[in-house]
Parts: C-alpha cells; sequence; structure tokens
C-alpha cells in the first residue's frame, strides 16, 4: 500500500532537493533519478521554464515546484521496486512534460519516494493546477501501480451515511426491514427496467400494491413478504428516501445510462443460489431468463460470424493478442515522445542562451562577462552536452522539426489507443457470451442441447 501527499514549493526550491538528494538517505544517491535536466542545476532550469510561462499570476505567489511524496508500508517492497514504481508515477503523472527529480529514501523504518517537479511544463510553459481532480489522479494511479505490482492498496469507503432508525434496522439481522432493503438492492443491481423488478420481486414472494405510477395511483407503494404481519410502504420514513417506487424506477433508469457495456449485466442467473433453489416460482422464471440471455447472447455471436465455440475461443485469444501488441506499441510510443520532448526542451534552451556563450568567448573580460550571465552560460553548456551525447546535429537543430515529429508520434498514440479501446471493448463482450452460452450448456436444459463438435445450436 502507498499513501500519497503533495505541497507547493514557493521559495525554496535549491534546499528541497538538497534534502531529498541528501547521500545518507539515498544510499550514497544510488536512488536518486531525473527527467529533463540533473539535480545539480535543477534550480537555474526551473528558472529559465518559469521565466517562459505566461500564466497571469502574481509571480512571488506562484508555487516555483511541487513536492509529492509517496511512502509505503513497512516490509512491503524493496527500494529497488519503490524507485521504480516512483519512476512509474512520475512518467504516467508527468507525461513527459515536466522536469522532475525523483529519490527513494532508505533511511526511515518505512521505504518512501521525494518526486519534486517543475511547476510550469516545457511544451507550452502553463503551470500545473493542484486541486482536488489532479490530487485524485495520483491517488489512483499510485493505487493501480501498487496493484501491478502485486502490493496492497487503500480502500475507500464509499458508503453514504444513513439516517439512525435506518442503521438501527440494518443492525438487528432478523429485521424484516432491514431483508426487503437488501432484497430491493440486490434486484436493483441485477435488472435494467421497472417492470423486471416487480416480476423478480414477486417471484421471490413478495406481494407488491400501487406500484403504477398516474394520476389515480397510490402514493406508496408497498411490499409484503409471507412472513409479514402487514405491508411496507415503500416510502422515506418508513424505508429510507432511496426506497420510494419514483426513487427505485430512478436508480435503475440511472444504472441502465450510466452502463458502458449493457451485456455486462446479462449474467445467467444461478439456478442453484440459496434463494432460487427451494422456491419453485423463482426456478420457473429463472429458467426462462436464462433462456433468454443464452438466445440474445448466440445471435451476438453470430454477428461476430463465430459459429462455434473453437471460432469463439480463437477469437478472443487473437484479440488478447493484438491487445498486448498495441500495449506495447503505444509505451514504446510514450518513451520516443518523452525523449523527444526533452530534445526539444534543450534545443530551445541551447538556441536561447548561445548568443550568451558566443558573447562570453569573445569577451575581453570573460571573468566578469560569467558573473553577469552565469545562468544562461550555464544552461547553454548543459543543453550542448546533453544534445551532444544524443547524437544531435547541432548545426542543423531544428526545434519545428523535433515539433513536428512529437506532433507525428501523439497521433499515431491516439489512434493505437482508439484500437486499444476497440478490442478491449470486444474481448469483454466476447467473454461474457462465452461464459454465459458455456454455464448454460453445463446446465440442466432441454431446450438447448450440445451438437457435436462443440457446435452451438440454433436458437
Amino acid at each position: 500500500m502507498a499513501v500519497t501527499k503533495i505541497h507547493g514549493i514557493k521559495t525554496t526550491v535549491d534546499k528541497a532537493i538538497e534534502y531529498i538528494c541528501n547521500p545518507d538517505k539515498t544510499d550514497q544517491k544510488l536512488y536518486i533519478s531525473s527527467f529533463s535536466y540533473s539535480p545539480e542545476t535543477a534550480v537555474l532550469d526551473f528558472k529559465y521554464t518559469l521565466d517562459h510561462t505566461h500564466d497571469c499570476r502574481d509571480a512571488h505567489n506562484a508555487n516555483k515546484a511541487f513536492h509529492l511524496i509517496q511512502a509505503f508500508s513497512p516490509g512491503e517492497v524493496s527500494y529497488e521496486e519503490a524507485h521504480q514504481i516512483g519512476k512509474e508515477l512520475a512518467d504516467r503523472l508527468l507525461e513527459g512534460k515536466y522536469s522532475y527529480v525523483l529519490t527513494t529514501h532508505t533511511d526511515k523504518g518505512h521505504v518512501h519516494n521525494h518526486l519534486i517537479f517543475c511547476s510550469a511544463d516545457n511544451i507550452t510553459f502553463s503551470h500545473y493546477h493542484d486541486c482536488k481532480k489532479n490530487y485524485w489522479k495520483i491517488r489512483n494511479l499510485s493505487d493501480t501501480l501498487c496493484q501491478e505490482h502485486n502490493l496492497s492498496t487503500i480502500m475507500p469507503d464509499g458508503k453514504k451515511g444513513m439516517k439512525y432508525n435506518e442503521w438501527a434496522a440494518n443492525k438487528s439481522e432478523s429485521s424484516k426491514k432491514a431483508q426487503l432493503r437488501k432484497d430491493i438492492n440486490q434486484t436493483i443491481r441485477i435488472f435494467s427496467t421497472y417492470s423486471e423488478f416487480l416480476a423478480f420481486m414477486e417471484a421471490k414472494g413478495y406481494e407488491i400494491k400501487n406500484a403504477e405510477f398516474g394520476e389515480n395511483s397510490r402514493k406508496y407503494i408497498t411490499f409484503r413478504s409471507p412472513d409479514m404481519s402487514r405491508p411496507v410502504r415503500g416510502s422515506a420514513k418508513s424505508l429510507g428516501k432511496n426506497f420510494t417506487k419514483e426513487r427505485i424506477k430512478e436508480r435503475i433508469e440511472n444504472k441502465r445510462q450510466k452502463a458502458i457495456f449493457p451485456s455486462v449485466h446479462n449474467k445467467l442467473i444461478d439456478t442453484n443460489a440459496p434463494n432460487i433453489a427451494g422456491n419453485i416460482g423463482l426456478q420457473k422464471w429463472a429458467n426462462k431468463e436464462n433462456l433468454k440471455i443464452v438466445s440474445a447472447e448466440y445471435n451476438k455471436m453470430l454477428t461476430h460470424n463465430l459459429h462455434n465455440f473453437s471460432e469463439l475461443e480463437d477469437r478472443i485469444a487473437l484479440l488478447h493478442m493484438q491487445q498486448k501488441e498495441v500495449n506495447t506499441s503505444v509505451v514504446s510510443l510514450e518513451s520516443q515522445i518523452r525523449h523527444l520532448r526533452e530534445m526539444l526542451k534543450y534545443a530551445k534552451q541551447y538556441q536561447k542562451n548561445k548568443i550568451y556563450d558566443d558573447h562570453y568567448k569573445s569577451s575581453k573580460d570573460p571573468d566578469r562577462y560569467f558573473r553577469k550571465y552565469e545562468s544562461q552560460i550555464i544552461l547553454f553548456a548543459g543543453a550542448e552536452h546533453i544534445l551532444q551525447e544524443n547524437g544531435i546535429d547541432l548545426k542543423h537543430l531544428n526545434s519545428n522539426k523535433l515539433q513536428e515529429q512529437i506532433a507525428d508520434l501523439i497521433s499515431r498514440k491516439e489512434s493505437l489507443n482508439t484500437q486499444y479501446v476497440s478490442f478491449k471493448q470486444e474481448i469483454k463482450e466476447l467473454e461474457l457470451i462465452h461464459q454465459n452460452l458455456s454455464k448454460y450448456l453445463k446446465q440442466d436444459a432441454p431446450k438447448i442441447q450440445r451438437s457435436s463438435h462443440n457446435k452451438l445450436p440454433s436458437l
């Protein structure tokens, strides 16, 4: 599990970076990584980027950098893995736009990462917005990475509060109202129409009255199970505001509108479940609903030009392989984009400060000139060194060409992302079809029999 917190730095960027890069805390600087600059020149690099920002804000009140801390549970992760998780978090969060330095501290009882990044990006020179939306993005990215590395994650409690009378009723296992609420909630999760909801509740043994809507209908729906001495009103006072007939219908409709993959809700009903197995009415209803679902699933399979399980499984396997290949390509493109953005930044830095280096070399008093333009000369030298190390031809340096290459890579990445989503949607649909048909054919279903060669019959 990893806990994250972030705060802004207004004036002491140099001290903050010096602190997180302390050799005694980073195993003699073994666990230090950076992007788009070196820790030694971070302050100058940040200043260069911030000088080019065009946001309308008071420069004295603006954050120059942000400090993100990611702390892991004691004994759960090694120093190497924690540092790798920190790099993946920085790259996914900052997308190759912001300069950063990352360190992993090894001097405490728990492993933790420090990430300091410039508050302005290197592409559009716009400020990073430290808001709740971006904080939850950090939190979700951190949790996702912990899951990918088989670490525990923080599970947020999404439950809403309830009134005391609802809580008291739910506290008792024998509460008939509590059981009614439970049955209503479970049924709402299963079905996508109000009429299906009513049919299933009746099949469960509830007598329902006043469920209709209209001028002549009564205000409150009522439910009564065989063990209830009297009907229970679906009112805010009796069951809670989420259990009126208006609210029940609204909850069902909202669930249907929010569903991204509607077919996911068409899962087969488990006829062996305790609440169904002992009820003849529910058994008949469940078998009828399952037959409808299987018929619809088989017809969906035919729309994909698939006629048997072998073809279905081959198609799913192929889609998984294609999805994996696309993901590999996207990761490669993201790496190229980050690299080119870094080169673009240094190219601009090189071109802007070259005039200072030229004057410095031709100056009659180079020491005095250096003292006056120290920042520009150091930035030029650093940019020149990085560009040469990466094989960039300084005589034919062209920032516009680098920008075009980045735009082309981004376009290719977006196209691949569209493909990835398409594969993901089809896999999800086909895997559900396979799951439902396989499960149904294993049941005692006289209307549908297995045919030879594992081929599905027509329905």
